[in-house]
Formats: structure tokens, sequence, C-alpha cells
């Protein structure tokens, strides 16, 4: 087993697991913050948010995801640099513009600015909210951080604002080539699958980009009326 994780196809398979489990992971955090959107109150998204970070299972997926996304960010990059030794010196004057996208010849370029916008976003929200003092606030008898006052405010910034919508795009756009890269790794993309999972692809990293993105939007939008 540990053979087959070294070799070029085993890591090319394990990167694929890693992206689909972390596209996976991407859709139910969109729908937990999209709450924002629909409770002026904040009530509705401090105790969706206080129930994810009080929950059990919670607690053992967050050290998974985080191993996930570093075996994926490693995995990513060994196979690059492959790709680069492997290329021939006029490989560079290949027209592929014809066939490939933007995004898949820039896959890891997208994922490295990916990178810095999570950081971005674990210094201001994960970290603040597990660690940081933020206020509180109590719901039904149950005393909980204020997440929606904490997420609201910094939103209420432009250049902030600007920042997450950047970053949304850049992920969607990564996501526009991962997702069906992912299950033609997997071998569940023959010629028929691979036109159908290319359009579920664009279509599901369009929902993701702009989900994303309504979030700061709608909150400097707010802030400015």
């Amino acid at each position: 087993m540990s053979i087959f994780l070294a070799s070029s196809i085993g890591k090319k398979l394990f990167m694929s697991i890693t992206g689909l489990f972390l596209v996976t992971f991407l859709l139910v955090h969109l729908v937990l913050n999209l709450l924002l959107l629909f409770d002026e109150t904040g009530e509705l998204f401090n105790v969706a948010a206080n129930f994810m970070a009080t929950n059990t299972f919670m607690h053992i997926l967050e050290p998974v995801l985080a191993l996930g996304l570093i075996l994926h960010i490693i995995y990513a990059t060994y196979i690059t640099l492959q790709n680069q030794k492997s290329r021939p010196v006029a490989y560079k004057t290949v027209n592929q513009k014809d066939s490939s996208s933007w995004a898949s010849r820039n896959m890891y370029i997208l994922g490295g600015l990916v990178f810095v916008f999570l950081v971005i976003h674990i210094i201001n929200f994960f970290y603040k909210i597990k660690f940081g003092e933020i206020s509180s606030v109590e719901i039904d008898g149950i005393e909980m951080h204020n997440s929606y006052e904490l997420v609201s405010g910094l939103f209420g910034y432009w250049y902030f604002s600007a920042i997450y919508i950047i970053g949304a795009i850049l992920l969607g756009l990564h996501l526009s080539h991962g997702f069906w890269s992912g299950f033609q790794t997997l071998g569940l993309s023959n010629d028929i699958w691979r036109k159908r999972l290319n359009v579920i692809g664009k279509f599901y990293a369009v929902i993701i980009a702009f989900g994303f993105a309504i979030i700061p939007l709608f909150f400097l939008i707010k802030s400015n009326i």
C-alpha cells in the first residue's frame, strides 16, 4: 500500500480523494454561511455556528480536514514539480488554449492563491472564534460566541469584502477543473461522463464562488445603506 501511494499514480489518486473530500466540506460550509443572509438578528447563524463548534463529530473532523488539506497541497506540489521535470524543452511553445482551459493550466497557481485566502480566513474567523476574545450572546439560555457580529463587522470594510470576493472567484476557478479531474483520476469519467462531469463541475464552481462572494457583498451593501 505504501509503495502504491509513493508512486505517481498513487499520489494523483490520493490527491483526487482529498480534493473531493474538501469539495464536499465546502458545500456544507457554504450552506452554514448562507444562514447569515436570512436572519438579521444573527441568532440563526450563531446557533448553527455554536452547534458546529461544540459538536463531537466536528471536533474529530477538524484535524482530518487539516490533514487532508496539507496532504492535498504536498501531493499537488510534488506532481507539479514532476510534470515540469518531465516536460520537453519545446513544451512551452505548444499552444494549449484549444485543448485545455486556463484554470486547468494554472491549477497550482490558483491553489496557492486559494491557500493564501484560506490563511486569511483562518486568522480572521476560525482562530478568533476558537481561541480569541470575541463577544458572547445568550440564546435560549445558552451562552455562545457572537459569530454573527464578528462576520458582519469585518465585512463592513470594503477592502476585507474585496479580498473575500476575489478569494471566492479564485476558489471557483480552481474547482472548475478540480471537480471533474478528481473523478477522472478515480476512473469514474469515460468519454460520456467526462462531458457531464465537466458541466456539473463548472456549475458547482459557479455555485460555490457566487455563494461565498454574495455574503461579503451583502454586508458591504448593508453597511453603506
